[in-house]
Order: C-alpha cells, then sequence, then structure tokens
C-alpha cells in the first residue's frame, strides 16, 4: 500500500474518531433527563414545564388539561408531519405515544421542522424517540419501524389500536395518519372501520403550497374509501411510480402549519373543548380554508358540516358529509348500520354571566347593532363623498383618563351626534406628524425633557 493511501486512511480514522466523539457528547449531554413528573401542577415557577399548559384550566379554556396525562395518541408517518406532530404531542404532555414508520432519516429530510443532521442513517422511529424522551420523559413512548400495508404488519397495527392504550388491553384514545401515499391510508382506513377507532387524516399536497386535514367517524362520516382520490394506481406498487432524478417539493413552513392544525384538532377533540374540525384544507396561495366541524360525542355536541371558505369572493360553502351506503369497505358499512341514529349537532358557546358593568378606570365601549357601525349614533349629516354608506365609518375610542373613554370618528369631515374628532381635520396629516421643538432651548434643557420622559 503507497504512503499516500495510508495518510489518506490515518486522516480518515481520526475524521471518523472525532465524529464518534461528538455523537458520544450530543448522546451524553441528551441523557441528561430532567425528573419525571408525577402529575401536572398549575404553580407557576420557571422550573414546572406545565405552568404555561396548566395556564388554560386556571383561564377556563380547558377545564381538565391535566386529563392528556391519561390519554394516548397512535401516530403513523414520522415524515415531516408526523415527526412535527408527534413533538407537539409531547411538549402538550400526552400521555402516551405509539409511533410507526419503516424508513429511515437521510439529509434530503433536513429542510424539515425535526430530524437532525447526526440522526441521518438511524431509523426515523428510533430518532423521533431519541429525540422526543429527551424533551419530556413523562411521555410513554413505543416505536415500530414496521410497513403497516403488509398482512403481519396490519395485524400488529390492528392489536395496538385495540391494546395500545396508557393503561395496557385498552384501546388508543386516537389515531393521527401522516402518512403519503394512498396503500398506507387505506391500511389505517380498514383498520379503523374494524374496530370503530375514530381518527384524523393529514397530508401535504406534491408542490407543497397546500395541505389538509380530515377528521373520520366510522359509520358517522365518510370514510377515506367512501371519497377516494380520482385517480389512483392499481395493481402495482406505488413505489414503482417513482422517477429517478424527481421528487415531490417540500416546505417546512407548509409541514408545519398542517401538523398545528392537526395538533389543535387532536387536542380539542380528546379535551372535549371547542369545535373541532372535520376536514380542512389549507391553501398558501389562495389562503383557502375549506372545514367540516364536529364535536366530541363526549361532550354531546357533534357536528358534521362541510364548511368552506373562499378569499378571493368570501364565498361559504356548507354542507354535510354523510359516509357513503354503497362504501367498498365491508366494515364501513357495517359501522354505518350501528350508527343510523346518529346526528349531528351544532356546537353552541356557553353563555358567560356579566360580573359587573363597571370597572375601576372609567372604561366605557360604543356599542354596536348587527353589522351597521353606527348603530346607536344619530346623523346630523353626510358628507357629499360619503352619501348614504355610513357602513364604512370607523370609531376609536380614546383615553380620557378617569373620565371614562370617548368615540371618535376616523375620516370625514361631518361629525355624528357625541362624537367629536381625535384631531382637527384642518392641519394636515405632515404637519401633524411634526414635533415642533423651540429653538432657544438650552443642550441642558433638552436633556432635562429628555430624562423626564423616563
Amino acid at each position: 500500500m503507497a504512503e499516500n493511501e495510508v495518510a489518506a486512511l490515518k486522516a480518515r480514522v481520526a475524521t471518523l474518531e472525532d465524529q464518534i466523539r461528538r455523537m458520544a457528547s450530543d448522546g451524553h449531554q441528551g441523557s441528561l433527563h430532567r425528573p419525571k413528573v408525577t402529575s401536572m401542577s398549575g404553580e407557576v415557577v420557571d422550573s414546572n414545564p406545565y405552568s404555561r399548559l396548566m395556564a388554560l384550566k386556571r383561564m377556563g379554556v380547558v377545564p381538565n388539561y391535566e386529563d392528556i396525562r391519561t390519554l394516548s395518541v397512535l401516530v403513523v408517518g414520522l415524515g415531516g408531519i408526523g415527526s412535527v406532530a408527534a413533538e407537539m404531542l409531547t411538549r402538550c404532555g400526552i400521555g402516551k405515544l405509539i409511533l410507526y414508520d419503516y424508513d429511515h432519516v437521510e439529509l434530503a429530510n433536513m429542510n424539515r421542522l425535526f430530524f437532525r443532521p447526526h440522526q441521518a442513517g438511524m431509523t426515523k422511529t428510533a430518532a423521533a424517540t431519541q429525540t422526543l424522551m429527551d424533551i419530556n420523559p413523562d411521555v410513554s413512548f413505543e416505536e415500530f419501524t414496521k410497513d403497516i400495508t403488509t398482512p403481519t404488519n396490519y395485524e400488529h397495527l390492528l392489536d395496538q389500536i385495540q391494546h395500545g392504550g396508557v393503561v395496557r388491553n385498552t384501546p388508543v384514545d386516537l389515531v393521527l395518519s401522516c402518512v403519503d401515499n394512498f396503500a398506507a391510508r387505506m391500511s389505517i382506513n380498514q383498520a379503523c372501520n374494524e374496530l370503530g377507532q375514530p381518527w384524523m387524516e393529514s397530508g401535504v399536497s406534491e408542490d407543497a403550497v397546500s395541505g389538509h386535514i380530515q377528521t373520520l367517524l366510522p359509520g358517522r362520516t365518510a370514510c377515506f374509501e367512501c371519497l377516494p382520490p380520482l385517480i389512483v394506481a392499481t395493481g402495482i406498487s406505488e413505489s414503482t411510480l417513482k422517477r429517478e432524478g424527481v421528487c415531490a417539493a417540500s416546505l417546512p413552513t407548509t409541514m408545519g402549519v398542517v401538523a398545528g392544525l392537526l395538533v389543535q384538532n387532536a387536542l380539542k377533540y380528546l379535551l372535549q373543548f371547542g369545535q373541532v374540525s372535520d376536514m380542512l384544507q389549507y391553501h398558501i396561495c389562495e389562503i383557502q380554508y375549506c372545514s367540516l366541524n364536529w364535536m366530541s360525542k363526549k361532550a354531546k355536541t357533534i357536528v358534521s358540516y362541510y364548511l368552506g371558505y373562499s378569499a378571493m369572493t368570501d364565498f361559504f360553502p356548507r354542507d354535510l358529509m354523510r359516509p357513503n351506503p354503497e362504501c367498498g369497505s365491508r366494515y364501513c358499512r357495517r359501522q354505518q348500520t350501528q350508527h343510523l341514529n346518529w346526528s349531528p349537532t351544532a356546537w353552541n358557546r356557553d353563555e358567560e354571566e356579566v360580573t359587573h358593568e363597571d370597572n375601576d378606570w372609567g372604561i366605557q365601549v360604543c356599542t354596536q347593532q348587527g353589522n351597521d357601525v353606527t348603530a346607536g349614533f344619530k346623523n346630523e349629516a353626510t358628507p357629499d363623498h360619503i352619501g348614504n354608506n355610513l357602513g364604512i365609518y370607523s370609531y376609536v375610542l380614546i383615553w380620557l383618563g378617569y373620565g371614562g373613554l370617548e368615540c371618535k370618528k376616523v375620516g370625514g369631515d361631518v361629525p355624528v351626534v357625541g362624537v367629536t374628532f381625535a384631531y382637527d381635520q384642518s392641519v394636515p396629516s405632515e404637519e401633524r406628524d411634526l414635533v415642533h421643538v423651540p429653538i432657544d432651548l438650552s443642550l441642558e434643557d433638552l436633556m432635562g425633557q429628555l430624562q423626564a420622559l423616563h
């Protein structure tokens, strides 16, 4: 062996040894977990990892937030959405996470929000568990590097859904589908239909500018097979459709938005607060949202309406999506027979009782009726350039000290009864913005004025 080859090998060995030392150092630092917390506390101290979360209970948003420690979620797919969703649930203090994926971390995944370069080559389940345990050691994790589309692994998935709860041999509370192919979605759909398991599905478009989340209640809402994609590959593996040198686009922003919407929806379902979206489509180019809304059965406020929003026309289509009686899934058809009497009901926010009408600061609010911001005010005159379009007037509340607030009209040159202008309309805006300083003041006087401002 030539001398230069030996030198190159020695340099390579030295580089590898250095990498091993750095990885060992990283692993040692990651192993310094905080002590486990037996129960969630609302105590506001810097050492309490749950103080901000328990503030939701103190503020009346989620009256039972500590119940999240008793809940389990099964996540299938740890890509751009699934890995971030798992991290969010971990930070929220979920009781147990079951993670499924059969892929490995690659450097091509580094444009996303979760995995780190030194984890390249690890299975996604092992890398995710390593990171998530560092974030919150209170969460129980189970990881499975399995392809759920094979018969054996499908049975394993069924068993975990049935018996993978926080208390062993109890069902999981929710399944999250974060996969990127039709076959895996169909496997999850089949399993959840067979077991009557509620689940949420998510995805991002191939061009990375739009995404969606969807909640599926077997027998009550349309399953994934009731409303399949328009074009699917049949009789062949989807992996054979991949072309060399071609890949789907991936934006961490879109992935993060969809993951956030998914976990927000999951939390509302699990902890029974707010209105859960059954289907929501997000398009970053048009900022367009479409959602089907429903509430947890336990909360007795279940809604399964389709609600769309088009920012271009302010159009809100609304519809109810029922399961297909002729669905190709026999389990879906069976679930439908078990929920024949199910009917959606709208979510109604409880009206909060007004505790007092006055306050110590003299703050008053100018009330309005309907959509007319001028309701409650009688016009003495109307500017010619405004005509009868009174709805475009705007009002601001100006602080008058302990004397209360006064309504001011912004724009126009004729006030309504009880309203005065916040500034002199005759003065050009350029002059109003100028600060006039007497030129005969000394430097000491100016410095004194500046110090008085603090």
